[in-house]
């Protein structure tokens, strides 16, 4: 039997029930007479009476010969314009229409803005000369890894980059703790350096340190999480105390013997949240000591949380939440002996424990202790902690704050240990762990008799944000100094 060729793909030729169907429309118009302005109201109903003649749904026949370039231009812009920047290229080897189209730069100003950021900014392009094609494929796009938070490599002291996308260039900002602000007031930044295109079309890096903050070269080499920073002018390898002071009301926070012509950066991310969290993870300012507000990162794992100072002197906090500490409606802040002494239980009980463990070979480990970002958290949970009724706090007799302003309630407390190192020796000082509020800490320091408090970053940060679990563990261990044998590690 000899297989029909019209649409419905069924019966033979021979007595096949589509066969007026299956007549061009054409010449089926000139036989009934019928003006030739019918043909394409007859190909849709005959196409469509074919298909209900085999089973099928009644619809419209397609154009037998209907390619991605019969499409208007306007269509082709549309649908580029939502496709990533990277794919586009491949569609500019596709033909010539194609490759004329891709010049069309409200494509490119779609793609700077989704995938970037960038504000409108029509006039600052007619003065550079330039277009969005080009700051896309010259400046966005081969800088795309730079962009997020770092963090500075040095023995001692340590500070942050941030750097994001600003106007029709890349800023580096550095983090300057400030002395006169409150851990609820916002980061302060000073550039660092910024990339830009020049007239060339072609980007250069400004390094805009230095006493008399006059640009010049910087080079910058990204691998993967590190980002290394190199410049060769000498006239600020050392920053001025004074102008730090007058500029942003710090003291000299660097260490004299920094060198500015290189310098190393590895990249943070910001931890993820789970919604077992207490609160919520993320950046917090702190006043550690004289030296003004640091960042600190907070975190949960399991049956632990971690503050972890990623800004000036390293130094961490860790909270055992299975260890808490019962409020008594605030009257255990009233008297620091009995404080003192429910802590100094929970710590000796803590370090028997521990004793017992390394006897044992069973001790906590990074593999088996914390769990991953994707795991959920077995402390309390967040909606717990979001019911709990606050109870008015009090700070011991005794215990100076760091921060006068603190609030005079609070939800939780737990035990926990402040660790970091001094000459290479490692300290543990139990304390208290107080949870305020969604965007407040507290920690008092039992040994020093001193109490700091902790206010969520205001900032706000662009690509912060880790790829995969894996990468935030990675990251985690790198910014970790302190590998030592005990409670988390």
């Amino acid at each position: 039997m000899e297989e029909c060729t019209c649409l419905c793909g069924l019966g033979s030729s021979r007595g096949c029930p589509c066969t007026q169907e299956c007549q061009r429309p054409a010449e089926k118009a000139a036989a009934e007479g019928k003006p030739a302005s019918a043909e394409k109201h007859l190909e849709a109903d005959a196409a469509a009476r074919c298909w209900a003649g085999s089973g099928g749904i009644a619809s419209p026949r397609p154009p037998s010969h209907c390619s991605l370039q019969d499409l208007p231009v306007e269509t082709l812009v549309e649908i580029f314009a939502s496709l990533h920047g990277t794919d586009l290229p491949s569609l500019a080897l596709a033909c010539t229409k194609f490759r004329h189209i891709l010049h069309i730069d409200s494509i490119w100003r779609q793609r700077c803005r989704e995938e970037f950021g960038v504000c409108e900014n029509s006039q600052n392009l007619q003065t550079v000369g330039t277009s969005y094609r080009e700051v896309y494929a010259k400046l966005l796009h081969p800088y795309r890894h730079i962009l997020g938070l770092w963090q500075l490599e040095t023995k001692g002291f340590k500070t942050l980059l941030y750097v994001a996308v600003d106007g029709l260039g890349i800023t580096g900002w550095t983090f300057v703790p400030c002395l006169n602000t409150h851990v609820d007031g916002p980061m302060q930044f000073k550039p660092s350096f910024r990339i830009r295109l020049t007239e060339r079309k072609s980007a250069t890096v400004e390094c805009m340190e230095g006493r008399h903050r006059r640009p010049h070269s910087r080079h910058l080499q990204i691998q993967k999480d590190r980002l290394t920073s190199q410049c060769k002018r000498t006239d600020h390898r050392w920053d001025s105390p004074t102008r730090l002071r007058e500029e942003f009301g710090t003291v000299l926070l660097l260490d004299d013997t920094l060198r500015y012509d290189r310098l190393a950066y590895r990249r943070l991310y910001l931890p993820p949240s789970h919604p077992d969290d207490l609160i919520r993870p993320g950046l917090f300012q702190g006043k550690y000591d004289r030296c003004g507000l640091s960042i600190a990162m907070l975190r949960f794992h399991g049956k632990y949380a971690r503050v972890t100072n990623i800004s000036g002197h390293h130094n961490d906090i860790e909270i055992q939440l299975k260890h808490r500490i019962q409020l008594r409606d605030g009257e255990i802040f009233r008297d620091f002996n009995e404080l003192s002494r429910v802590v100094q239980e929970i710590h000796e009980r803590v370090l028997r424990e521990q004793a017992q463990q390394q006897e044992d070979g069973t001790e906590e480990s990074e593999s088996h202790g914390w769990q991953s970002p994707a795991q959920p958290s077995i402390g309390e949970s967040g909606a717990a902690a979001a019911e709990e009724q606050p109870v008015p706090f009090v700070l011991p007799v005794g215990v100076s704050p760091r921060d006068q302003n603190y609030p005079r309630t609070c939800r939780m407390c737990f035990y926990g240990v402040d660790t970091g190192t001094v000459d290479g020796s490692v300290w543990r000082d139990p304390g208290v762990f107080i949870l305020f509020d969604e965007n407040h800490l507290g920690f008092i320091d039992l040994v020093y008799k001193t109490f700091m408090l902790f206010g969520r970053v205001q900032n706000t940060f662009q690509n912060v944000e880790a790829p995969s679990p894996q990468a935030f563990l990675e990251m985690r261990k790198n910014i970790q100094q302190v590998s030592h044998r005990g409670l988390f590690f």
